[in-house]
């Protein structure tokens, strides 16, 4: 009887903080928005958080859905989420960046890429810009390929293999990544035109072909050391990142 009135209780907390996308494929659950105060260069911004989580059987009953969560060892796979701020849903123009996953850039500092750097400077032109979303995505570790097989693409870059060279001996295309999901979840949470923080023609693509408002694109290059120097002129010669 207790453990019924709990989840009585933590159901009535947590359905108005999540809601059903139904889409082709099945549904995506977002979670939030929650309050999360973010250290940015030394200033405390805070933002407000979303979480998702895709399913293949669409299910309304959101007392279900949580009953699932602890049978399904989520831990073991990715969830994505997206990082709003200010008013994202309702001004006049904003800034997104659908940034990939990145363990070693992001979480590591590597200078192997400049991951770590666009993911910070992202958020720092969001919060000068007034409204924005960075929207951080799984499963696009090594765009796409996964974190082992991508320290095994690192062991060949080391060995004369540039990014695309040493993903495609891996028997990987050169970017694999999607963004259907992330675009599910933006329509879900703004209407209006948005301006996209990328070097990445692909995303700018596939935000049009799903048929947003897209008012334009802020490049993002920066943090170039010797230590990346290829991997950014690879990008730009075989990837066809713009400036």
């Amino acid at each position: 009887m207790q453990e019924l009135q709990v989840k009585s209780n933590s159901l009535s907390v947590l359905e108005d903080k999540i809601k059903l996308i139904q889409h082709d494929e099945g549904a995506i659950y977002l979670v939030g928005p929650i309050k999360l105060p973010v250290n940015l260069h030394g200033e405390t911004v805070e933002f407000k958080w979303y979480s998702w989580l895709q399913t293949d059987d669409v299910i309304e009953d959101f007392q279900e859905v949580i009953n699932r969560l602890s049978s399904a060892r989520l831990a073991e796979s990715q969830q994505s989420s997206v990082l709003v701020y200010g008013d994202f849903d309702y001004s006049d123009d904003a800034l997104i960046r659908m940034h990939s996953i990145c363990h070693t850039g992001d979480i590591f500092g590597s200078k192997r890429c400049d991951c770590g750097f666009q993911l910070k400077q992202s958020m720092k032109m969001m919060v000068e810009h007034g409204s924005g979303a960075l929207f951080y995505l799984a499963n696009h570790e090594g765009r796409g390929i996964g974190l082992f097989s991508k320290a095994m693409a690192y062991i060949l870059q080391e060995n004369g293999f540039d990014t695309v060279e040493a993903n495609q001996a891996l028997g990987f295309a050169d970017d694999t990544r999607n963004y259907d999901e992330a675009i599910q979840v933006l329509k879900a949470l703004r209407a209006k035109p948005v301006t996209l923080i990328t070097n990445n023609p692909k995303k700018l693509e596939a935000l049009k072909a799903a048929g947003l408002p897209v008012s334009g694109r802020t490049p993002l290059w920066g943090d170039v050391s010797e230590y990346n120097e290829r991997y950014l002129q690879t990008k730009m010669n075989k990837s066809g990142h713009m400036a």
